[in-house]
C-alpha cells in the first residue's frame, strides 16, 4: 500500500530540516514524498536537496497559497493513501506511517486519523497542547468536532471523487473539506489512539485576533456550504479546545 505524503513549503528554511528528518526516519518503506514549493526565496530547496533521500518529486512554482500547493500535490500523487506533513510539523514517532497503514488494513476504513501534540516553536519536546481526538461518530460534527487535519489520511480516490481544497477559503479550507468528506459524503473513518504528529504553535489561523475572527467567519461559511448546523458547532468548536491545554 503506497502512501503519498505531501509537504507544502515557502521560505521554510527555519523548520524544514526537522520535517525532513522525521520523514527520513519512517520505518514504512512504500512512501511517495512530494514537496510543493511556492518558489521560495530562501535556501529551503537547498536544505531539501541536502537532507532528504526519500523525496519522490519536487514541484517548484508560484502558487496561490498552501491549499493551492496541497491540491497540486494531491493531483501529482500516485499513492493509495494521501496525507500531509506541513513544513513546520514532524511525525511523533518513526512508526507513525506504519501504524497508519496497519490501521487501514485492520479496519478496512476509507480514512484514518489520530492525536496531535502542539509543541513549542523553539522546543519540539515541550508540549503546549494535546489534541486527543477520540472515537469518531458523525453526530460529533454537530458539536464542531473535527479530526486534527495533519493526522488525517484518506484514500486518494476519495479526494478525486469528493473534491480537493476550495481555494475561496484562506484559512478554513481544511475544515470545509472535512465537512464535505465526513458530513456530506459519510466517509468511513477509523481512530488510531496515538499521537501521530507534533505541530509547532503559531499557525496562521491563530496568529492574531484578526485571523481568529476571519477563521470563525470562514468556519461559518464552511458549515453553511455543507448544510451542517452552525451555531451549536461554532460554540462547541471553540469550547472544546479548553481541555487540550489542561490534559497536555
Amino acid at each position: 500500500m503506497k502512501v503519498s505524503i505531501i509537504t507544502a513549503t515557502y521560505n521554510s528554511s527555519a523548520t524544514i530540516i526537522d520535517t525532513l528528518k522525521s520523514l527520513e526516519a519512517q520505518t514504512y518503506l512504500d512512501i511517495e514524498y512530494i514537496i510543493v514549493d511556492g518558489a521560495s526565496k530562501d535556501n529551503t530547496l537547498d536544505i531539501i536537496k541536502a537532507n532528504s533521500s526519500r523525496v519522490s518529486k519536487v514541484i517548484c512554482e508560484p502558487d496561490k497559497g498552501i491549499y493551492d500547493a496541497l491540491n497540486k500535490g494531491i493531483k501529482a500523487a500516485k499513492g493509495d493513501i494521501v496525507g500531509f506533513l506541513h513544513s513546520d510539523d514532524l511525525f511523533a514517532s518513526n512508526e507513525a506511517i506504519e501504524d497508519i497503514v496497519n490501521e487501514f488494513v485492520i479496519s478496512g476504513s476509507d480514512a484514518v486519523y489520530g492525536d496531535l501534540e502542539y509543541v513549542s516553536k523553539d522546543d519540539i519536546f515541550k508540549v503546549v497542547r494535546l489534541w486527543k481526538s477520540g472515537e469518531y461518530s458523525k453526530t460529533k460534527l454537530k458539536n464542531g468536532w473535527m479530526p486534527p487535519h495533519p493526522t488525517f489520511y484518506m484514500k486518494r480516490e476519495l479526494y478525486l471523487k469528493h473534491g480537493l481544497f476550495d481555494l475561496s477559503f484562506s484559512i478554513a479550507a481544511d475544515y470545509d473539506s472535512l465537512l464535505r468528506y465526513l458530513w456530506v459524503n459519510s466517509v468511513e473513518m477509523s481512530y488510531l489512539s496515538k499521537v501521530l504528529i507534533k505541530m509547532r504553535v503559531g499557525g496562521v489561523s491563530n496568529r492574531s485576533f484578526k485571523n481568529i475572527i476571519l477563521k470563525t467567519k470562514e468556519d461559518i461559511r464552511a458549515l453553511n456550504n455543507n448544510h451542517a448546523p452552525v451555531l451549536r458547532a461554532i460554540v462547541w468548536k471553540n469550547l472544546s479546545k479548553i481541555p487540550q491545554f489542561i490534559f497536555k
